[in-house]
């Protein structure tokens, strides 16, 4: 995937007002336009002039935009870094798959669907709708992503967040606005969920009740753990004699180690079930523990007449079935 570099396209400076972006935006449209442009390949360059603009116009996601920084280069190969997006506040979401079919890879990824900061939003009016005439119209909603732990998400507990909203001042210039939340985070809270903040979302320009604000919890990948909606798996090594003759091992779980049989005869890749151990719910999950079989070394004279008597005495063919 190739970076897109929006600013170049528009041939304005990265601290470019809003007014000298619609300006840009505007000159080159007509310079490009299918119906009318005798520049060479001059639908693909409208293409992108439309897709830098729908960036840079809307201060949410030219302020996410921004985040990437201003080292990256035009066609260079580009990847997402982790968390894009996250502890980043915005209103709507994209103007639409019809509009935004014909944009670039890069522009998806960021912008586009679920997966993207700006994805899977309520609209650009929010949740609130067009209101009435008789009623002031309640402020739009806003959105963010907050990052957490999986013990977090296991226990539950109240957490303080730094969001970032962009604003735009009065000379058109991009702004971020920083502020805290107080966030209660429901024991056994699932990947993307959302918690509902009433009234912290924007304020009614017609002196209506404010928005909301949604945050979509994101849980961070478990350095042992893998989260699959309420269920959590973990790779427990063994022994061969564990194996082979069964016994009772200590398994780790997000409420504190357990001991757990293990079957005689058991093989590496089996998965046993501990019922209730993964994220608390109704009905709670469960953790599924993957066994590997973990083979001593022989190095040592020792260890490798052992297995040289092994070999001797057992009459076993671990490929005989195959």
């Amino acid at each position: 995937m190739e970076y897109q570099d929006y600013y170049k396209t528009l041939n304005v400076p990265r601290n470019a007002s809003a007014e000298d972006i619609k300006k840009a935006y505007r000159r080159l449209a007509r310079k490009y336009h299918p119906d009318v442009s005798k520049e060479k390949d001059a639908e693909s360059k409208f293409k992108q002039v439309q897709e830098a603009y729908e960036v840079l116009k809307d201060p949410e996601k030219r302020a996410a935009y921004d985040q990437l920084g201003s080292n990256w280069k035009a066609g260079q190969e580009f990847r997402p870094p982790p968390g894009f997006g996250g502890g980043f506040e915005f209103r709507g979401g994209p103007r639409g798959a019809d509009f935004e079919s014909s944009f670039s890879d890069f522009f998806s990824t960021l912008f586009g669907g679920s997966n993207g900061p700006f994805g899977g939003s309520a609209g650009p009016f929010g949740a609130a709708g067009a209101g009435t005439r008789r009623r002031p119209r309640k402020g739009r909603d806003h959105h963010a992503r907050i990052d957490i732990d999986l013990e977090e998400a296991f226990s539950g507990g109240t957490r303080t967040f730094e969001l970032q909203r962009p604003e735009l001042t009065d000379e058109g210039t991009l702004t971020v606005r920083k502020h805290t939340v107080k966030v209660t985070i429901p024991a056994g809270i699932t990947d993307r969920q959302q918690l509902r903040l009433a009234g912290q979302g924007e304020a009614s320009p017609g002196g209506g009740p404010p928005g909301d604000l949604f945050l979509e919890v994101h849980i961070r990948p478990h350095k042992r753990f893998r989260l699959e909606g309420r269920d959590v798996t973990v790779t427990v090594p063994i022994a061969p004699w564990e194996a082979a003759l069964g016994g009772t091992v200590t398994v780790p779980t997000l409420g504190g180690p357990v001991e757990m049989r293990v079957p005689p005869g058991a093989q590496s890749g089996q998965k046993l079930r501990l019922r209730g151990r993964g994220l608390p719910g109704n009905p709670p999950g469960d953790e599924f523990v993957q066994l590997k079989i973990v083979v001593p070394p022989a190095d040592t004279p020792k260890a490798r007449a052992f297995y040289e008597q092994m070999k001797r005495e057992l009459p076993f063919d671990p490929r005989a079935s195959e």
